[in-house]
């Protein structure tokens, strides 16, 4: 099932995602999020924009969100989004499933331009935007260092 993340789900949400953070260069953080650093990174969110979460037997699988592309004003109608699955559940279409919902939600409030920046390389991410039509438009090489390696930024655009 997927539906709006309460704030009740930040500890499961930011479980999902502190995995990410200590094992892999997808995510740029490099100390786990607390509890409530997630809840407040969900309300910041749910003030404009969906934040979805699947859920399966009570139990948060995965999330996908929108936020602000740019602060500039003539940048209102373009958004970044970011998707994340329990590594343990991952191959099954949550990820797809999450994302297709999430444009579905954006083309409700009128976003043209849906952005995904993808740490690179990241074969899944890539073949996961790509199959919902997303096009590559820029590579930043790079950009990020984490556990002692540079890391490319890839990103992909979806207009609506």
């Amino acid at each position: 099932m997927i539906r709006l993340a309460k704030l009740e789900d930040a500890e499961q949400i930011c479980n999902i995602y502190n995995y990410y953070i200590k094992n892999t260069g997808i995510t740029f953080e490099e100390i786990e999020l607390t509890v409530s650093q997630m809840e407040d990174r969900i309300n910041s969110v749910l003030d404009s924009y969906p934040w979805l979460v699947f859920e399966e037997d009570g139990k948060v699988t995965g999330y996908a969100y929108a936020s602000r592309w740019k602060s500039r004003c003539a940048y209102k109608y373009s958004v970044e989004t970011s998707v994340y699955v329990d590594y343990k559940f991952n191959g099954r279409g949550i990820g797809c499933s999450l994302m297709k919902t999430l444009i579905t939600e954006l083309k409700k409030i009128n976003v043209h331009a849906v952005i995904a920046g993808i740490a690179l390389p990241n074969e899944k991410s890539c073949r996961l935007h790509e199959k919902l039509d997303f096009i590559k438009v820029a590579q930043f090489p790079e950009v990020g260092y984490k556990f002692g390696q540079w890391i490319d930024v890839g990103y992909w655009q979806l207009n609506l």
